[in-house]
């Protein structure tokens, strides 16, 4: 812990005073939030197809650190949507999980997933770190001290959440790092203004690596500077449109999660896909993603329609959708009647994806099963949005599949964390993980004596973190290995599990 400490009291001094002197500061409205893509999202043109999967490759344990202490902080946050909420009591945060699942008392650090059936031991178990086969230009371990700034929001509306971020890569530091690497927090206020001055800031102080910011608007007004001094910005968003070239979107993209629930469906033998989305930035990607992953899993799109996020009532675009009214022509209007006559025709799909959340998809899925979608007959399926214990209590969601990160070594960090700086609050957790990942990633190249450069980041065997296994591409998103989980009465539960490693 008095390493911890000490490394931070020489490298955050400045970028502290500078936090606080802006603390004062009346924090501008934040930027409406921008799809996945983010994460965001994690924005990740994830696996675009999902192979069947290798066997998980054993991993070397790593013995659990110490326990830090440290002040509760609070925080909220869900994805890149920049959507404002009362600051919540707590914050939490989630380490890079190896890619066999440690036991629940050993933390996982950050490690290279490779292709080939290689054992790879955990960064933090190393005495000398293995050999990458890939060329070092700049090697952070020829320098004495490595510099990773850190830029979130520390004052403003959104300082709880920036806080939370600032936790977890703290965590990955002391889990994970050697003593070359030191973290520079700057704050980024949650604007594009406040995201440029914090970059240039982190260029002035001599940074190898930024890690953030967290919207979008803030890493497409920022990522140029990082990119035209050749350093790398692993970015917290989840909208794939601000990454690329050098600036990497870390956030949960709905790529990944569309393809690894299409393909889940696609092996319970549903052919016939269609989608019912919101008309905005999210439910557009969700669509593209879709149509893209029935196609590579051999499925048929039958059938993509959208409905205004904003209306309060939502019948005639369901009803639209299911063709209720050609399936039901010539049939009697009263349903008592109707009970008499031949069953209403089965829709022209059997698996439907709904990308939505809370009382909005709660009242689309009832509608839709109102209009005589049988859920026994066609599949719902969903994307991340739906990891939400409440939606067990809608019938029609239930026997759900939904895409996410495998949840144990989420967990196993969110305990760590909570050891450290108290417990996390609702909706910040993918978030602190995102980060504690981008921290540890850092952390891990450094202690390897590897560069941050394309090469070395965007490895094709990618690298295990606190939420599964993840890959960067040259062109800035991301590819996930998740799981799939089935939405029950009790909550969700796991159904299909993540992969082990990459396809090729």
């Amino acid at each position: 812990m008095r390493r911890f400490a000490s490394r931070w009291r020489l490298v955050a001094a400045l970028p502290l005073v500078s936090a606080l002197l802006l603390s004062g500061c009346q924090q501008a409205d934040l930027p409406p939030w921008l799809t996945g893509t983010k994460p965001g999202p994690q924005a990740e043109t994830p696996r675009p197809v999902v192979q069947p999967l290798p066997a998980a490759r054993p991993q070397v344990k790593v013995p659990a650190p110490p326990p830090v202490s440290g002040p509760a902080v609070s925080s909220s946050a869900a994805g890149d949507r920049a959507v404002p909420v009362p600051p919540p009591p707590s914050v939490r945060s989630e380490p890079l999980p190896p890619i066999a699942s440690p036991a629940a008392a050993v933390p996982p650090a950050m490690t290279r997933a490779e292709s080939p059936p290689v054992v790879e031991p955990a960064i933090a178990a190393l005495p000398a770190p293995p050999a990458f086969p890939f060329p070092a230009v700049s090697r952070p371990g020829d320098k004495d001290e490595v510099r990773a700034a850190l830029l979130v929001p520390l004052s403003g509306s959104y300082a709880p959440w920036g806080q939370a971020l600032s936790n977890a890569a703290q965590l990955a530091l002391f889990e994970v790092a050697d003593q070359r690497l030191n973290l520079i927090p700057l704050d980024s206020r949650g604007t594009a203004e406040g995201a440029v001055a914090a970059v240039e800031q982190a260029l002035t102080q001599g940074a190898d690596i930024i890690l953030g910011p967290l919207f979008s608007p803030e890493v497409k007004a920022a990522g140029p500077l990082a990119r035209a001094q050749g350093v790398p910005m692993l970015a917290f968003t989840t909208d794939r449109s601000a990454a690329g070239k050098g600036v990497y979107a870390l956030g949960f993209l709905p790529d990944s999660q569309v393809a690894r629930v299409v393909a889940h469906a696609r092996a319970q033998g549903r052919e016939r896909f269609a989608l019912l989305a919101r008309s905005d930035d999210y439910g557009r990607a969700v669509a593209e993603a879709f149509r893209t992953a029935v196609a590579a899993q051999g499925g048929r799109v039958v059938k993509v329609d959208f409905y205004d996020p904003q209306a309060h009532d939502m019948t005639a675009a369901v009803k639209r959708f299911t063709d209720f009214e050609a399936r039901t022509r010539g049939r009697s209007k009263d349903r008592k009647a109707a009970k008499d006559q031949e069953p209403v025709p089965p829709p022209p799909f059997d698996a439907v994806m709904l990308p939505d959340d809370g009382t909005r998809l709660r009242q689309v899925a009832s509608l839709v099963t109102y209009y005589e979608v049988n859920p026994g007959e066609v599949s719902f399926l969903g994307t991340m949005l739906w990891d939400d214990p409440r939606l067990g209590a809608e019938p029609a969601l239930q026997g759900g599949w939904f895409a996410g990160p495998p949840g144990a070594a989420h967990q196993d960090f969110e305990a760590r964390y909570g050891r450290a700086f108290g417990p996390l609050p609702p909706r910040v957790g993918n978030l602190a993980s995102i980060a504690y990942d981008a921290a540890a990633l850092a952390a891990a190249l450094t202690r390897q004596n590897l560069d941050f450069t394309e090469a070395t980041l965007t490895a094709a065997g990618g690298f295990a973190g606190v939420d599964g296994l993840f890959r960067l591409r040259i062109d800035g998103t991301n590819e996930r290995g998740l799981s799939v989980r089935e939405i029950a009465r009790s909550g969700s539960h796991e159904v299909g599990a993540a992969p082990a490693s990459f396809s090729p």
